[in-house]
């Protein structure tokens, strides 16, 4: 059985613009139901499936869509982290396709969602994103907190910081601006409606699922000197968007929290302070091609099976690597693939 709040309107814009508006967050220790050992577990014939960065305006990424399989079971859920289409006629047809193939679907836009540079219609990027928040309940995709049997789902809003070709290719009112904080305080602040919803998830499930566009930590990313571009880090999340991941699943969490993310292409999952982060794109199709980020025969991911949550993502060249070789001021060596590819080894 599932159970969500419905969608409504925002008008936070102006508290923002003027400093006015404080976050509801506190990141106490969380104390939520134990899972006791031998018990039965809820979720049995559950799948949860994650997915990040279909970019389905690439033709190649659009027919991977429709290659998905159409044998659908009646507990598969798919949780789609952002960056589904730049053109929102592509948008609705992807989600349409993703719908037909999962019983439940939920989804948090990504950046590129609310890219304006190409469409016909005259709208700002906040009014894009209620037309797909709008379209997303017309075609039965979640965009706020559930539990589907015994399992928290919660999707987070989010953006980063800084832009950069969002510059450009999204359009904001007056009194939002890519320049300050205010579009990631703004984004952060759609999740207040919702904290009804999620303190009574955290008060019955002693499993939950997080998930998000962007980026929750900067761990979760490549160094500086790894990176093609270099600036990256500096447009993949923001502070809030950890505070609020914490709020939720507690500042010491346990191994029955899990976060999944997307942004940055790079496959990743990793354990940080007590919180398993994923990320599983699809990517665009050069990408693909490296074989370094993305994927194609393996997604969409299960994460989720029969009430426990699943083995590691492979590949993860990234997060593999920090994890056998931790980050340090002095560390000065590249990945071995960056190396290659500068021809140093």
């Amino acid at each position: 059985m599932i159970s969500c709040l419905s969608l409504s309107s925002y008008s936070f814009c102006e508290k923002i613009a003027l400093k006015k508006y404080r976050r509801c967050v506190k990141t106490g220790c969380i104390k939520r139901p134990q899972v006791v050992s031998g018990a039965k577990k809820d979720g049995f014939g559950l799948r949860v499936f994650v997915l990040s960065d279909l970019h389905t305006d690439y033709p190649e990424n659009m027919a991977w869509v429709r290659s998905l399989s159409t044998k659908r079971h009646d507990k598969d859920v798919l949780l789609v982290a952002g960056d589904v289409a730049e053109m929102y006629d592509n948008f609705i047809l992807t989600m349409s396709l993703l719908k037909e193939r999962f019983e439940y679907v939920f989804f948090v836009p990504g950046n590129h969602d609310l890219w304006c540079r190409w469409e016909t219609e005259d709208f700002d990027s906040l009014e894009k994103l209620n037309n797909l928040l709008d379209a997303c309940k017309q075609l039965g995709v979640e965009t706020n907190p559930a539990v589907i049997d015994g399992l928290g789902i919660i999707p987070l809003f989010s953006w980063y910081h800084e832009a950069c070709k969002d510059f450009h290719a999204c359009k904001w009112p007056g009194n939002l601006s890519n320049r300050d904080t205010s579009l990631a305080l703004y984004f952060d602040s759609m999740n207040e409606k919702n904290q009804n919803t999620v303190k009574q998830i955290q008060s019955t499930c002693s499993q939950i699922i997080t998930f998000s566009h962007f980026v929750p930590r900067q761990e979760l990313c490549p160094e500086k000197r790894m990176l093609f571009y270099p600036n990256l880090p500096k447009i993949i999340g923001s502070d809030w968007l950890e505070d609020r991941i914490r709020s939720i699943h507690g500042v010491e969490s346990s191994s029955f929290a899990c976060h999944v993310f997307g942004h940055t292409h790079f496959c990743w999952d990793a354990v940080v302070d007590g919180i398993r982060y994923v990320q599983a794109p699809l990517a665009y199709p050069r990408e693909r091609k490296r074989r370094m980020n993305g994927g194609e025969t393996w997604l969409p991911f299960c994460i989720y099976l029969d009430g426990e949550f699943g083995a590691k993502v492979m590949p993860c060249y990234w997060s593999d690597y920090y994890a056998i070789n931790p980050r340090t001021p002095n560390n000065t060596e590249l990945a071995p693939w960056v190396a290659r590819f500068y021809n140093l080894i």
